[in-house]
Parts: structure tokens; sequence; C-alpha cells
């Protein structure tokens, strides 16, 4: 799901992470190549307010000076997961069982590539989710991008 730069991001922010109490959910890099853009996507048991937002900034913007990931600019945005939160470990889906999800994949499962519907279950190499009525079991090897669908009840 992560590309090995971004992995090696993650990896590097992690120990700080741990140390400080915070989920990194995810991290990203998207935009142009000379001045990207690195989302990290950060939770805590609290929740993510700004002054946990603050305090992330500051220790993850000081450990990208520190490996410089990037020859010239690149702009840093520290968020919270929000109510479509993304998904990327066992770990998350395990923890969103009975959540509806959206689920994207490198190459066809049982003939499809896009799957929404309930997480039923998440082993260690794998997620099974009820679409419709119908359940299908989805490598994680396979899972190109996931994120819970978020419902708003007015």
């Amino acid at each position: 799901m992560l590309t090995k730069k971004e992995q090696s991001l993650l990896d590097a922010l992690e120990p700080m992470a741990k140390a400080e109490g915070v989920e990194l959910v995810t991290l990203e890099i998207v935009g142009a190549k000379k001045a990207p853009t690195i989302r990290v996507f950060i939770d805590t048991d609290k929740g993510v307010g700004f002054d946990e937002l603050a305090s992330a900034q500051s220790w993850i913007n000081e450990i990208m000076d520190e490996i410089d990931p990037f020859p010239g600019a690149y702009t840093l945005e520290v968020s919270s997961p929000g109510i479509d939160r993304p998904l990327r470990t066992a770990e998350h889906f395990a923890r969103f069982t009975g959540e509806r999800a959206v689920v994207k994949t490198t190459s066809p499962v049982d003939g499809r590539s896009s799957f929404t519907g309930e997480i039923v279950s998440a082993g260690e190499a794998s997620v099974s989710i009820d679409c419709e009525g119908t359940v299908f079991e989805i490598p994680f090897a396979q899972v190109k991008r996931a994120n819970l669908k978020g419902t708003v009840n007015f």
C-alpha cells in the first residue's frame, strides 16, 4: 500500500510517535516531484485536536529536516484521519470490524478491484469484506488503498 519512500519515512517517524503516544495512521507523498507534499495522518486515544496537531507538526518537521527526504523544497501536512479514515494495517482492519469500508485492489479479486461493504474479519494475511451479502477475502498484498466509509447522521 505504501511506496518504499513512504514506508521509509513512516519507519523514521514511528519511534518518536510511540514516545509521544501518537498513532501514525498513514503517510502519503503527493504532488509534483520537484516540490512534493508529505501528508502524515495521526490519531491518539483522545482524538486529534489543534494541540495534538501542533505538537506532532513540530517533532515530525524536526525529523524530516534531519533526514531531508527530497532535494529542494517539499510541503509537510499533518492531519487527523477524518471520517473516511485510511486503513493500512491488519490491526486497522481488525479494530474497525463491523464498520463499512472501501477497498481498492492492485489486481482483480474474484473479478473485482473495488469493494464497498462491512469489514467481517481481518487476519494476518487478508481482510474479509461483506459486499451486499457476498463475502470477499482480499489479501493485504493486493490492497492498493482502503478507508472507512464514513456516515453522518443528521
